[in-house]
């Protein structure tokens, strides 16, 4: 047998697997890829836990979203109803409003008129008086008038009366 280089290198490597095994590299080996196992399995674990936890926070801010819309919806619902009633009512009072106006409007107009046909009745009967007063003082002596002036002053007592 010869002790070439082959050999050498039997020998070597045989010694190095010999200092591996006495060393304990291979349980090293294994109890850090067990840590690192461990680690990524904690990973994933908490990853998970994360997951369900944006779950869980989405279904609750979806639900929010949905109470909100539900809560403007009702609001908008509430503000159109009282914009209704706030123009029926609007509308209402601008009918009271032009009624009132048109009443008083024809109470003036019908003022008016009274006091157009009283003021026509006055001229006439200022004119009347005027011309009887003419007529009678053309034709009346002085007895005859102040017999009128007597009889029309008994008149007005009566009436006064």
């Amino acid at each position: 047998m010869a002790l070439d280089a082959t050999f050498y290198a039997l020998v070597g490597l045989i010694l190095f697997f010999v200092l591996i095994a006495y060393l304990k590299v291979p349980g090293m080996v294994g109890k850090a890829l067990d840590a690192r196992a461990d680690k990524i399995s904690n990973e994933l674990a908490e990853a998970k836990r994360l997951r369900e936890e944006a779950q869980s926070l989405v279904a609750e801010y979806q639900r929010k979203r949905k109470d909100a819309e539900a809560e403007a919806a009702s609001i908008v619902a509430a503000a159109q109803r009282e914009a209704e009633m706030l123009t029926a009512e609007a509308k209402q009072k601008t009918e009271e409003y032009v009624a009132r106006r048109t009443a008083l409007s024809e109470q003036k107009i019908k003022q008016a008129e009274s006091d157009a046909i009283n003021a026509v009745r006055a001229a006439a009967v200022d004119l009347a008086i005027s011309a009887a007063e003419k007529v009678l003082a053309s034709k009346a002596d002085a007895g005859a008038q102040e017999t009128l002036f007597k009889k029309a002053i008994g008149e007005v007592k009566a009436r006064l009366n």
